[in-house]
C-alpha cells in the first residue's frame, strides 16, 4: 500500500453524476458458489442457516437475505419471504433494503477512517474545532472519539421531525442540545452524536455526505447499489419497511425509515442508505482484505492499522464493547454476533432489521437485511434471529475456522 494514497483519493474523486443506475437483477445464469468445505464449512451444517431463516418468513420479518463467506468468497447466498405483508413477490439477491443505523458504519464511520487516515481529521480533537456551533456546558470536552465510541454525554435521541421544519432547524436543535452526562463517563447510544459527526464530515470534506462517500467509496469499491435518496426506478426493488403513522401517514417505501433522517432530507450518518447483499458482501471482504497487511491493495487503500484502530475496543468509558462507530461482541454473550464469534469480531445492527459481522480472525463475514419493521415496528423476533444465524455459522466451521 503507498503513503498517501488514500489522500490522493479523496481529491482526485471524480465529480458527483447523480444517482446510481437501478440495480442489476439476477441474472438466471449467476455464477455457481464455490463448494463450503473448500472456505472452511460443513456443507449440512451451513445449510442450517438457510433453512432457519426461512423458517422465520411471516414471523419475524416478510422477507431476509443472508450472505455468509470467507477469504473473498461467498460460502451460502441465502433468500426467503416475501417484499411486504402486500406485496407477494419474492425477494432476491438483489433486493434493496433500509440499512438504517448500518448507515452509521457503512456510510459515516468509512468516511471517518478515511479522513484520520489522510490526516483530515484527530479523533481526539475537540468537536469544536470543527463545527463552532456545537456549544454548550461540557461540550468543549467532547471529542470526535467520544461521538464514535457514544460516550460523549449527548442524549440517544430527540423527535426532531416534530419539532424542526427542515434540516437546518433540525441541525440547530441537535448542536445546541444539552449534555445528559460528562464527556467520557457514560455509554449512551445516541443518533445525535452521529448527527453532529455528520456536519464535521462535510465540514472538513466541503460537501455533503452523500456525494462524498459515493465518489470517494461506493464507486471506487463498485457498490452500483449503495445509496441515499434512492431514485424512483428503483421502487420495484426496494423492500418496503413501516406503515409510518406518527410522520407521513403512509407505508415507506424507496424513502427513509428513520423520521428524524426525513426531517434531514434524508442524508444523515445516523440513517439513510440502501444497500443489498452483494454491495455489502463487496464491503466487507474490502475491510478482511484491509485488516491483513500483507494483502495486496488495488483500490481505496489506506495505511496498516488503520481498520484495526476503528474496529479495536476503546474501552470508552470503562467496560464498553464499543470500538470506533463499530460494535463488537459482548462479553456476556448476549449480542447480535451470538456467543462463539471472536473477541475481534466487529459489526453493527440496523433498526429496520439489518446486521453485518466481520471475523478477522476467521476471515469471515455474514450479511443478513431484513425489513422486519414491515408493517410495524413493534416485532421485535429479529433481536433472537441475528444472534442465532452468528451461531449457526460459527458452528458450520470445520475445526476452529482460524485462518492460516
Amino acid at each position: 500500500m503507498k503513503p498517501g494514497a488514500v489522500a490522493a483519493t479523496l481529491w482526485l474523486a471524480a465529480c458527483h453524476t447523480g444517482p446510481p443506475p437501478p440495480p442489476p437483477r439476477p441474472h438466471p445464469a449467476a455464477v455457481p458458489l464455490p463448494p463450503a468445505e473448500s472456505l472452511g464449512f460443513d456443507r449440512e451444517r451451513l445449510a442450517t442457516v438457510a433453512s432457519f431463516v426461512a423458517s422465520q418468513v411471516d414471523s419475524a420479518f416478510p422477507g431476509v437475505v443472508v450472505a455468509v463467506g470467507r477469504h473473498g468468497r461467498v460460502a451460502l447466498l441465502t433468500a426467503a419471504g416475501h417484499y411486504g405483508v402486500d406485496d407477494p413477490r419474492p425477494v432476491d439477491s438483489h433486493t434493496v433494503f433500509d440499512l438504517a443505523s448500518l448507515t452509521k458504519v457503512i456510510g459515516l464511520t468509512t468516511a471517518c477512517m478515511l479522513l484520520v487516515d489522510a490526516g483530515r481529521l484527530d479523533l481526539d480533537a475537540p468537536v469544536g474545532t470543527y463545527l463552532p456551533e456545537f456549544r454548550g456546558p461540557w461540550k468543549d470536552r467532547v471529542t470526535i472519539r467520544h461521538l464514535l465510541t457514544h460516550a460523549s454525554g449527548l442524549p440517544a435521541w430527540r423527535p426532531l421531525f416534530r419539532e424542526a421544519r427542515d434540516r437546518r432547524g433540525a441541525l440547530a436543535l441537535v448542536d445546541t442540545t444539552p449534555l445528559d452526562t460528562v464527556p467520557g463517563t457514560r455509554f449512551v447510544y445516541s443518533d445525535l452524536g452521529a448527527i453532529v459527526l455528520t456536519q464535521v464530515v462535510e465540514r472538513i470534506t466541503g460537501e455533503p455526505l452523500d456525494r462524498f462517500l459515493e465518489t470517494t467509496v461506493f464507486q471506487p469499491l463498485g457498490m452500483t447499489a449503495t445509496t441515499f435518496l434512492p431514485p424512483r426506478t428503483w421502487r420495484d426493488r426496494i423492500a418496503p419497511t413501516e406503515n409510518d403513522t406518527v410522520f407521513r401517514h403512509r407505508m415507506i417505501r424507496g424513502e427513509v425509515h428513520d423520521e428524524n433522517a426525513g426531517r434531514l432530507g434524508g442524508v444523515s450518518g445516523h440513517a439513510g442508505l440502501f444497500s443489498n447483499v452483494p454491495d455489502l458482501v463487496r464491503f466487507a471482504n474490502w475491510l478482511l482484505d484491509l485488516e491483513r497487511p500483507t494483502a495486496p491493495c488495488s483500490v481505496l487503500c489506506l495505511s496498516p492499522g488503520t481498520v484495526e484502530q476503528f474496529t479495536r475496543r476503546q474501552d470508552l468509558p470503562p467496560g464498553s464493547t464499543r470500538a470506533l462507530g463499530w460494535d463488537t461482541p459482548s462479553d456476556s454473550g448476549y449480542s447480535s454476533a451470538g456467543s462463539k464469534l471472536s473477541r475481534r469480531s466487529f459489526g453493527h445492527t440496523g433498526f429496520t432489521g439489518t446486521s453485518i459481522w466481520l471475523d478477522p480472525e476467521r476471515d469471515l463475514f455474514i450479511v443478513l437485511l431484513t425489513n422486519r419493521v414491515n408493517p410495524t415496528r413493534a416485532n421485535a423476533r429479529i433481536l433472537q434471529v441475528r444472534a442465532r444465524v452468528a451461531d449457526l455459522v460459527a458452528d458450520a466451521l470445520v475445526g476452529d475456522g482460524r485462518s492460516r
